[in-house]
Protein backbone atom coordinates (compact mmCIF):
# COMPACT_ATOMS: atom_id res chain seq x y z
CA UNK A 1 0.00 0.00 0.00
CA UNK A 2 2.01 3.00 -1.79
CA UNK A 3 1.98 6.61 0.67
CA UNK A 4 -0.98 9.22 -0.17
CA UNK A 5 0.71 12.49 -0.97
CA UNK A 6 -2.65 14.80 -0.94
CA UNK A 7 -2.44 17.95 -2.69
CA UNK A 8 -4.77 20.89 -0.75
CA UNK A 9 -4.48 23.16 -4.21
CA UNK A 10 -2.91 22.58 -7.76
CA UNK A 11 -0.21 25.06 -7.04
CA UNK A 12 1.40 22.06 -5.51
CA UNK A 13 1.66 19.75 -8.30
CA UNK A 14 5.63 19.80 -8.86
CA UNK A 15 6.31 19.82 -4.94
CA UNK A 16 3.97 16.88 -5.08
CA UNK A 17 5.27 14.72 -7.87
CA UNK A 18 8.82 14.98 -6.32
CA UNK A 19 7.96 14.20 -2.68
CA UNK A 20 5.83 11.04 -3.94
CA UNK A 21 9.05 10.00 -6.12
CA UNK A 22 11.11 10.08 -2.96
CA UNK A 23 8.91 8.30 -0.87
CA UNK A 24 7.43 5.89 -3.06
CA UNK A 25 3.72 7.37 -2.85
CA UNK A 26 1.13 8.44 -5.28
CA UNK A 27 -0.39 11.63 -5.96
CA UNK A 28 -3.72 12.24 -5.34
CA UNK A 29 -6.13 15.19 -6.64
CA UNK A 30 -8.97 15.53 -4.81
CA UNK A 31 -10.24 18.07 -7.37
CA UNK A 32 -10.42 15.56 -10.01
CA UNK A 33 -12.94 13.08 -7.31
CA UNK A 34 -16.38 13.87 -7.09
CA UNK A 35 -17.68 15.58 -4.05
CA UNK A 36 -15.80 18.01 -1.35
CA UNK A 37 -12.27 17.60 -0.66
CA UNK A 38 -12.75 16.99 3.14
CA UNK A 39 -15.04 14.39 1.98
CA UNK A 40 -13.16 13.05 -0.69
CA UNK A 41 -10.60 12.64 1.91
CA UNK A 42 -12.49 10.95 5.06
CA UNK A 43 -13.38 8.11 2.04
CA UNK A 44 -9.97 7.67 1.06
CA UNK A 45 -7.89 7.99 4.05
CA UNK A 46 -8.24 4.46 5.11
CA UNK A 47 -7.47 2.72 1.87
CA UNK A 48 -3.62 4.04 2.82
CA UNK A 49 -1.07 3.59 6.08
CA UNK A 50 0.32 6.85 5.45
CA UNK A 51 -0.48 9.95 4.02
CA UNK A 52 1.70 13.42 3.11
CA UNK A 53 -0.71 16.21 3.08
CA UNK A 54 0.81 19.10 1.04
CA UNK A 55 -0.86 22.22 2.59
CA UNK A 56 -1.70 23.58 5.92
CA UNK A 57 -1.67 21.88 9.56
CA UNK A 58 -5.18 23.82 10.37
CA UNK A 59 -6.45 21.87 6.53
CA UNK A 60 -4.94 18.98 7.84
CA UNK A 61 -6.82 18.62 11.77
CA UNK A 62 -9.83 20.01 10.06
CA UNK A 63 -9.88 16.59 7.54
CA UNK A 64 -8.90 14.20 10.55
CA UNK A 65 -11.87 15.70 12.94
CA UNK A 66 -14.26 12.11 13.32
CA UNK A 67 -11.64 9.99 11.37
CA UNK A 68 -9.44 8.81 14.16
CA UNK A 69 -9.61 5.82 16.39
CA UNK A 70 -6.86 4.14 17.59
CA UNK A 71 -3.17 5.50 17.19
CA UNK A 72 -2.58 1.77 16.85
CA UNK A 73 -4.72 1.42 13.59
CA UNK A 74 -4.89 5.03 12.39
CA UNK A 75 -3.25 6.12 8.68
CA UNK A 76 -0.01 8.18 9.78
CA UNK A 77 0.03 11.55 8.18
CA UNK A 78 3.12 13.89 7.61
CA UNK A 79 1.94 17.72 7.15
CA UNK A 80 4.10 19.41 4.59
CA UNK A 81 4.28 23.04 3.49
CA UNK A 82 3.28 24.23 -0.02
CA UNK A 83 7.25 25.94 0.61
CA UNK A 84 8.69 23.15 1.84
CA UNK A 85 9.64 24.83 4.80
CA UNK A 86 8.35 22.10 7.47
CA UNK A 87 7.20 18.58 7.36
CA UNK A 88 5.08 18.04 10.41
CA UNK A 89 4.88 14.55 11.79
CA UNK A 90 1.33 14.99 13.01
CA UNK A 91 -0.40 12.12 13.41
CA UNK A 92 0.76 8.11 14.59
CA UNK A 93 4.32 9.22 14.88
CA UNK A 94 5.65 6.10 16.17
CA UNK A 95 2.43 3.36 15.62
CA UNK A 96 2.69 3.75 12.01
CA UNK A 97 6.02 5.31 11.78
CA UNK A 98 4.99 9.27 10.53
CA UNK A 99 8.09 10.63 12.17
CA UNK A 100 10.17 8.41 10.08
CA UNK A 101 8.40 9.57 7.64
CA UNK A 102 9.14 13.41 8.07
CA UNK A 103 12.24 13.10 7.75
CA UNK A 104 12.34 11.55 4.84
CA UNK A 105 10.08 13.66 3.18
CA UNK A 106 11.89 16.42 4.89
CA UNK A 107 15.43 15.03 3.21
CA UNK A 108 13.90 14.71 -0.27
CA UNK A 109 12.73 18.77 -0.29
CA UNK A 110 15.30 20.09 1.92
CA UNK A 111 12.82 20.95 4.32
CA UNK A 112 12.79 20.85 8.87
CA UNK A 113 11.61 17.52 10.15
CA UNK A 114 8.90 18.51 13.09
CA UNK A 115 8.94 15.75 15.63
CA UNK A 116 7.05 16.27 18.72
CA UNK A 117 6.49 12.67 20.59
CA UNK A 118 7.88 12.60 24.18
CA UNK A 119 10.76 10.23 23.48
CA UNK A 120 12.47 12.01 21.09
CA UNK A 121 12.32 15.34 23.31
CA UNK A 122 14.14 13.54 26.06
CA UNK A 123 17.40 12.84 24.23
CA UNK A 124 19.40 15.42 23.86
CA UNK A 125 22.82 14.52 21.18
CA UNK A 126 22.35 14.63 17.86
CA UNK A 127 25.43 13.20 15.39
CA UNK A 128 26.96 14.42 12.79
CA UNK A 129 28.78 11.71 10.85
CA UNK A 130 31.06 11.67 8.08
CA UNK A 131 32.90 8.82 6.35
CA UNK A 132 34.74 7.21 2.99
CA UNK A 133 32.96 5.81 0.02
CA UNK A 134 31.47 2.31 1.21
CA UNK A 135 32.33 2.50 5.03
CA UNK A 136 30.91 -0.52 6.66
CA UNK A 137 27.88 0.10 9.48
CA UNK A 138 30.51 -1.51 11.94
CA UNK A 139 32.87 1.13 11.48
CA UNK A 140 30.47 4.03 11.74
CA UNK A 141 29.58 2.31 15.46
CA UNK A 142 32.45 1.72 16.74
CA UNK A 143 33.73 5.43 15.80
CA UNK A 144 29.98 6.66 17.06
CA UNK A 145 30.54 4.49 20.15
CA UNK A 146 34.23 6.12 20.52
CA UNK A 147 33.04 9.77 20.24
CA UNK A 148 29.94 9.12 22.47
CA UNK A 149 32.70 7.40 25.18
CA UNK A 150 30.73 7.03 28.53
CA UNK A 151 27.31 8.59 27.01
CA UNK A 152 24.54 6.01 25.50
CA UNK A 153 23.34 5.57 22.26
CA UNK A 154 20.00 5.65 24.39
CA UNK A 155 20.78 9.46 23.98
CA UNK A 156 20.94 10.04 20.51
CA UNK A 157 18.19 12.35 18.70
CA UNK A 158 19.02 11.38 15.28
CA UNK A 159 21.62 11.39 12.95
CA UNK A 160 22.97 13.85 10.39
CA UNK A 161 24.87 14.33 7.47
CA UNK A 162 26.11 16.01 3.91
CA UNK A 163 23.80 15.53 0.66
CA UNK A 164 26.61 13.29 -1.10
CA UNK A 165 26.39 10.39 1.85
CA UNK A 166 22.66 10.25 1.86
CA UNK A 167 22.84 7.11 0.07
CA UNK A 168 25.51 5.32 1.69
CA UNK A 169 24.25 1.89 2.46
CA UNK A 170 26.71 1.40 5.69
CA UNK A 171 25.42 4.57 7.45
CA UNK A 172 21.74 3.80 6.20
CA UNK A 173 21.99 0.09 7.92
CA UNK A 174 23.99 1.84 11.23
CA UNK A 175 20.31 4.35 11.21
CA UNK A 176 18.69 1.38 11.12
CA UNK A 177 20.27 -0.94 13.68
CA UNK A 178 19.78 1.36 16.25
CA UNK A 179 15.58 3.20 14.89
CA UNK A 180 17.50 6.79 14.26
CA UNK A 181 16.49 9.04 11.78
CA UNK A 182 18.71 10.61 9.58
CA UNK A 183 18.83 14.16 8.49
CA UNK A 184 20.59 15.40 5.19
CA UNK A 185 22.04 18.83 4.96
CA UNK A 186 23.10 20.38 1.28
CA UNK A 187 26.67 20.82 0.57
CA UNK A 188 25.75 24.87 0.35
CA UNK A 189 24.13 24.66 4.17
CA UNK A 190 27.32 23.34 5.12
CA UNK A 191 29.61 25.91 3.78
CA UNK A 192 27.24 28.79 4.83
CA UNK A 193 27.67 27.70 8.59
CA UNK A 194 31.51 26.34 8.81
CA UNK A 195 31.85 25.48 12.78
CA UNK A 196 34.61 23.18 12.46
CA UNK A 197 37.53 23.29 14.96
CA UNK A 198 39.91 21.92 12.27
CA UNK A 199 39.15 22.77 8.68
CA UNK A 200 40.07 19.84 6.01
CA UNK A 201 41.19 21.00 2.74
CA UNK A 202 40.64 17.81 1.38
CA UNK A 203 36.74 17.99 2.51
CA UNK A 204 36.60 21.24 1.24
CA UNK A 205 38.08 20.25 -2.09
CA UNK A 206 35.36 17.13 -2.17
CA UNK A 207 32.38 18.27 -0.53
CA UNK A 208 32.92 22.07 -0.89
CA UNK A 209 32.46 22.81 2.61
CA UNK A 210 35.65 22.93 5.31
CA UNK A 211 33.90 20.10 7.46
CA UNK A 212 31.18 17.86 7.82
CA UNK A 213 30.38 16.56 10.98
CA UNK A 214 30.82 19.02 13.51
CA UNK A 215 28.42 21.16 11.05
CA UNK A 216 26.04 18.80 10.77
CA UNK A 217 25.48 18.32 14.37
CA UNK A 218 25.33 21.64 15.37
CA UNK A 219 22.80 22.15 12.16
CA UNK A 220 20.70 19.44 13.42
CA UNK A 221 19.57 21.29 16.59
CA UNK A 222 18.89 24.82 16.81
CA UNK A 223 20.18 24.85 20.85
CA UNK A 224 23.03 22.48 20.25
CA UNK A 225 26.53 22.87 21.45
CA UNK A 226 29.51 21.09 20.32
CA UNK A 227 30.10 18.22 23.16
CA UNK A 228 32.61 16.30 21.14
CA UNK A 229 34.44 17.29 18.56
CA UNK A 230 35.42 15.88 15.28
CA UNK A 231 36.70 12.70 15.93
CA UNK A 232 37.96 10.10 13.35
CA UNK A 233 38.65 6.24 13.46
CA UNK A 234 38.57 4.00 10.06
CA UNK A 235 37.80 6.47 7.53
CA UNK A 236 34.34 7.96 9.87
CA UNK A 237 34.45 11.09 11.10
CA UNK A 238 32.07 11.77 14.25
CA UNK A 239 30.62 14.49 16.32
CA UNK A 240 28.59 15.14 18.84
CA UNK A 241 26.57 18.11 20.02
CA UNK A 242 24.37 18.44 23.21
CA UNK A 243 21.14 20.75 23.33
CA UNK A 244 21.63 23.92 25.46
CA UNK A 245 19.08 26.35 26.56
CA UNK A 246 22.07 28.80 27.23
CA UNK A 247 22.48 28.39 23.35
CA UNK A 248 19.28 28.68 22.07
Amino acid sequence: MSVGVWLVRPAAEALGQRVAEAVGGEVVRPWLQEGRSREVFARLYPTRAQWVLIGTTGIAVRFLDGLMTDKRRDAAVVVLDEGAHFAVSLLCGHEGGANRLAYRVANAVNAVPIVTTASEAVRPLTLGVGCRLGARAEAIEACVKLALGTRDLGEVREVATVDLKAQERGLLEFCEWHGLPLRIFSRAALAARPWVTRPSAWVERHVGAVGVCEPCALLASARATLLVPKTTLNGVAVAVAQDSWEAA
